[in-house]
């Protein structure tokens, strides 16, 4: 009776059925003994039923718990259901944004029901739109869920919303995915927003449910109006949240919480299924989660930017089109699993996946293969020196510790133990592996010699951990799309319970999602984002949508989470904040560091808003750096107090050391040492952080290969073994004696923030934060009360008081009035910060704000200007209006502009803004060749190529190892040469206007990315900028060379060359 229900449903679907479809069923249902049926007066499910579930958060958080799927499955057990979740945090009937896609609409016409949103956001790629997953799928019935993103635009946003719900509708019900007849279509409203603002600081939900019960109330007319389904959440999950704990944060709901909505949604949409005991039901749900893994794999497969967006080329060919076959039909084994068990039916799935698609082999394409070799111990430590006073020491490695596998960020506990986030799994877990296991560390020195002897894993099965932050709850931990807190119930350094806390975020460039997390004075967590990426999280405040590069800021004691800057930078893979609460970045590809503060204004999406300027001097910018420091260590000596530490990773690799400098609103930095230098090509530096002893803690990622865009993300010479750990100190000063702090009564940790280390100042910051709020408020009372005015850091001590108050969640408004007013702008600069955050609690923060605008300072009047963006148009009016009066400086204009512009305030800045130098076209070309040259100029400015390693202004980087194209003959001269080049790529030592490069990071190939007409406007550009000149290059001319050299494989070699 079986292999008769089987054939009917191959039958049913033969139009799409692949060969693999057809095989894996037969061969693995002969085994099954399946009976009975059961029919539903609701929805209509027949053998074979196909289902799939869009829309918002909702539904896509609905995969990792597991009910809902196990409840339907196990309604029907003889069905034969395949069920899909393409959900997504943010998505509309509409607007279904991807960064490896085009477009972000889901049918013909929905870009005219959005306003903002229609920007277009740089998105790029071959991934396939919503009706061609549908489509792919053989979707019979399609569960929606929409709603809740939509409500916030309140009244005024609700008819767009119906109209748009109304073009979804008629839109679907016009196909026939499954390729028979129209899908079933079911919407289902948002549930209600639970009122927890007695046990935590978020929203009481009066006003969000207001609009959510107006959108319920919408949806559920236009279902009526078009005839379909509508199952009305809402109203039931008000009663739900009366008496339990159900949500995370208000609108997002935890797993006892899934487990009932899934419970109400399967009974509301089909009929009372047989019973089941609790033994099966987890059978089921266990087998539900695992096969939702692997079609996460598939639908959101991190790193998609090498599977299917800009950089599938020139390497993503090679491998992916397989393994995207392979973890499809993986996916397919696991609803074999579950049907199997729901029938008692033995069936090995470890040998049905041994029979999926074999996966090509990816050769390197690395060519001084020869020169590759590891090197441990001390031979590796000698190859590193620090300047004449300073020691460096290998701490830990992977041969003492084998699970210290690719390191990547690095932390200290209130204990003095040190954590390490490891990702061997990088770039990303590829199908037939074991599922990833990268792992949180706690490294121990237990008998204080100065290297680790004692390692506690805290928490593994971890996929690509390349950010974390401790706190008093747990360990915050960047997990793909997902920010999760990781929690040590018992006490014994293992994580226990894992809460997904935000869901949205993009990895679809994995070293590019959320990382180097660090936290600001109060303790919300930032977190960095690169290029390419675009998330959509929804919040109890709304949906924070994000694209292409930027930072957040996360509060976790109002679950708050902020675009606060949005920026137009590669990959900001380094965080850092002064003594005195202002932050700097990193550009990582970018050989810059700035300053936060100037850009971090509410964002437009996809729109950049202004980064400021670069604060590193010219003969000493490198790229890619990664990790950033200040030093604050009475062991180090004191003229380098202060000092900026950047670590490099490619060319330069080491770690340079700048004096940093307060210049009138910004900063300047001079070179003063480099502090660390390799010799060793795999010495990669991604990490550091002062130790509760005042030595620096450096992480050595360990790898041959770091370039992306250069070699296939599978490259068999990715070393997925090494890494290490090293010590810093300067012998002829004593360390510090660490503080106590795990433990420590409040007045002790008070007292903490009077030491030098900003890093125990940090640390006992942290600790505060999980005491008991309201005595840290009275203990931070008397402790202000006691400071000496006569102290020369007490300034620093009433800023940092205020902090402990910022953090403590309860402003201490007197102390916030007494540093606003302070004769120090540093500490009025501060104020103006907690007041752009904590507005809330502040009933004069709007009045203070404007005062602000008209400080005598730069530094403050600039963070007037940002709080402005954050305001009402009327109170940043003021703002802008009253810092106009003063002259405008080169940190202050184009964060200005960009907040005026936004508010759509006409006639500011106008004189600033014209008197900007035109650029002006130094080339005598005419016609198609002033083409070719402006299309050239844009392809060489574009992420990822041309400008990333040459830079902008074509002088490259020498001490990263990355060429000038000024002058030099390697661009001026033999024009088939640097066709060639361009077209495969150089790597291998070479000469450049008398200069040795190493070559080891190749130049990438552009044959595959670039057609011959724009490699040839590249070309032309390049010979005719940066004070070059020469004659154009002819598309005709790369056809002619692209067509000598096909049969070319792999990089020239520069000898190849000559």
């Amino acid at each position: 009776m079986l292999m008769m229900k089987l054939k009917r449903v191959l039958i049913k679907r033969t139009k799409k059925a692949t060969s693999f479809g057809v095989l894996f069923v037969l061969a693995f249902f002969g085994v099954l003994g399946m009976s009975g049926c059961i029919t539903s007066d609701k929805l209509v499910i027949t053998e074979g039923t196909r289902i799939s579930l869009i829309g918002n958060n909702l539904g896509a958080r609905m995969m990792h718990y597991g009910f809902f799927e196990t409840e339907v499955q196990l309604k029907f057990p003889d069905r034969l259901l395949v069920i899909r979740n393409l959900c997504d945090g943010g998505n509309t009937p509409g607007f279904r944004p991807h960064s490896g896609r085009n477009e972000p609409w889901a049918f013909p016409g929905a870009s005219q029901f959005q306003n903002e949103l229609a920007q277009n956001s740089g998105s790029e790629g071959h991934f396939e739109t919503p009706d061609q997953w549908l489509n792919r799928l053989d979707t019979d019935l399609i569960i929606s869920f929409f709603g809740f993103n939509e409500s916030f635009e309140d009244s005024a946003g609700l008819a767009l919303f119906i109209d748009e719900l109304h073009a979804f509708i008629t839109h679907t019900q016009a196909q026939k995915y499954n390729g028979i007849h129209a899908p079933e279509l079911v919407l289902v409203s948002p549930i209600a927003f639970q009122d927890l603002s007695k046990i935590e600081d978020l929203p009481d939900g009066i006003e969000i449910n207001r609009r959510l019960k107006m959108y319920t109330h919408a949806m559920a007319q236009v279902a009526l109006e078009e005839k379909i389904p509508f199952i009305d959440v809402f109203t039931p999950s008000t009663k739900w949240f009366s008496d339990k704990k159900l949500t995370i944060d208000g609108m997002q709901l935890n797993e006892e919480g899934y487990r009932i909505f899934s419970s109400f949604l399967s009974n509301a949409l089909f009929k009372e299924g047989k019973k089941h005991d609790e033994t099966a039901f987890e059978g089921v749900r266990a087998r539900v989660i695992d096969k939702n893994w692997f079609w996460q794999n598939d639908f959101k497969i991190p790193n998609g930017v090498h599977v299917f967006g800009r950089r599938y080329d020139p390497f993503g060919s090679d491998n992916y089109p397989d393994e995207l076959k392979k973890i499809g039909e993986l996916t397919q084994i696991r609803d074999t699993a579950i049907w199997s068990f729901m029938q008692n039916s033995p069936y090995d799935v470890t040998l049905a996946d041994g029979q999926t698609q074999e996966l090509a082999v990816v050769e390197t394409n690395y060519r001084n293969t020869e020169e590759i070799s590891y090197l441990y111990g001390e031979e590796a430590l000698a190859t590193l020196t620090v300047p004449k006073g300073y020691e460096i020491e290998l701490f830990a490695s992977e041969e003492t510790f084998p699970d210290l596998a690719n390191p990547v960020q690095l932390s200290f506990d209130d204990k003095g133990r040190l954590w390490v986030a490891t990702m061997p799994s990088y770039p990303h877990y590829k199908p037939g592996d074991a599922k990833p296991n990268d792992k949180l560390l706690i490294l121990e020195d237990v008998n204080g010699d100065g290297k680790a002897d004692q390692q506690t894993v805290f928490a593994d099965g971890l996929h690509l951990p390349i950010g974390f932050e401790l706190a008093t709850e747990g360990v915050y931990i960047s997990q793909g799309n997902h920010l999760k807190l990781y929690k040590d119930v018992d006490g014994d350094d293992q994580a226990d319970e894992v809460e997904m806390l935000l869901s949205g975020f993009d990895d679809h460039d994995t070293h590019h999602a959320i990382s180097a997390f660090t936290v600001d004075p109060s303790g919300a967590i930032y977190m960095g984002e690169g290029v390419f990426l675009h998330t959509n999280v929804e919040t109890p405040y709304g949906p924070v949508r994000a694209t292409n590069g930027g930072f957040y800021r996360y509060t976790p004691q109002q679950h708050k989470l902020e675009r606060t800057a949005q920026l137009s930078i590669p990959n900001p893979w380094g965080i850092v904040f002064d003594a005195w609460g202002q932050n700097f970045f990193c550009d990582t590809s970018g050989p810059d560091v700035r300053w936060m503060m100037p850009g971090s204004i509410k964002s437009t999406y996809g729109i950049s808003s202004p980064k400021s300027q670069n604060l590193i001097e010219e003969a000493h910018r490198v790229r890619p750096t990664s990790g950033l420091e200040f030093v604050s260590s009475r062991h180090f000596p004191e003229e380098v107090q202060g000092d900026l530490l950047i670590n490099n990773t490619i060319g330069f690799l080491g770690t340079k050391q700048h004096k940093f400098i307060g210049k009138g609103t910004g900063y300047e930095s001079k070179h003063r040492q480099d502090l660390i230098v390799g010799t060793d090509p795999n010495f990669r530096p991604v990490d550091m952080e002062f130790a509760p002893d005042g030595s620096l803690y450096v992480v050595d990622w360990h790898n041959v290969l770091v370039g992306h865009m250069q070699h296939n993300a599978r490259d068999p010479l990715r070393d997925h073994a090494h890494g290490r750990i090293y010590r810093v100190t300067y012998p002829s000063r004593p360390l510090v004696v660490p503080a106590s702090i795990d433990g420590e009564s409040i007045a002790v940790l008070l007292d903490h923030l009077k030491l030098p280390e900003y890093r125990t100042r940090y640390r006992s910051r942290r600790a505060l934060r999980g005491k008991d709020a309201d005595l840290v408020s009275a203990a931070l009372k008397v402790w202000v009360a006691n400071l000496d005015p006569n102290d020369q850091a007490y300034d620093h001590h009433l800023l940092e008081a205020l902090w402990v108050s910022w953090g403590n969640n309860q402003i201490d408004l007197y102390l916030l009035e007494e540093v606003f007013y302070s004769e120090n702008y540093r500490l009025r600069a501060a104020a103006v910060r907690v007041m752009r955050y904590m507005g809330v609690q502040i009933p004069r923060s709007e009045e203070w704000i404007i005062q602000a605008s008209a400080d005598p300072h730069g530094q403050v009047r600039l963070e007037a200007i940002v709080a402005a963006s954050w305001l009402d148009k009327e109170v940043a009016q003021k703002v802008l209006s009253s810092v106009a009066r003063l002259p405008l400086d080169d940190w202050m204009r184009d964060t200005y502009n960009a907040i005026a512009s936004n508010f759509g305030i006409s006639g500011v800045s106008e004189m600033d803004e014209q008197s900007k130098p035109r650029e002006e076209l130094m080339v005598d070309f005419e016609g198609p060749d002033v083409e070719l040259y402006h299309l050239g100029k844009s392809i060489y400015a574009k992420a990822g190529y041309c400008a990333t390693c040459h830079q902008v202004d074509g002088k490259g980087i020498k001490s990263a190892g990355f060429p000038p194209l000024k002058g030099t003959q390697w661009v001026l001269g033999d024009e088939e040469r640097l066709i060639k080049i361009t077209l495969n790529g150089v790597m291998g030592k070479m000469k450049v206007m008398g200069k040795s490069y190493s070559g080891k990071v190749p130049m990438m190939a552009f044959g595959s990315l670039l057609n011959d007409r724009e490699i040839a406007g590249v070309l032309t550009y390049v010979r005719n900028s940066f004070g070059n000149k020469a004659a154009a290059i002819s598309s005709e001319k790369v056809k002619q060379v692209r067509a000598e050299t096909q049969n070319k494989k792999g990089y020239y070699l520069v000898e190849e060359l000559k």
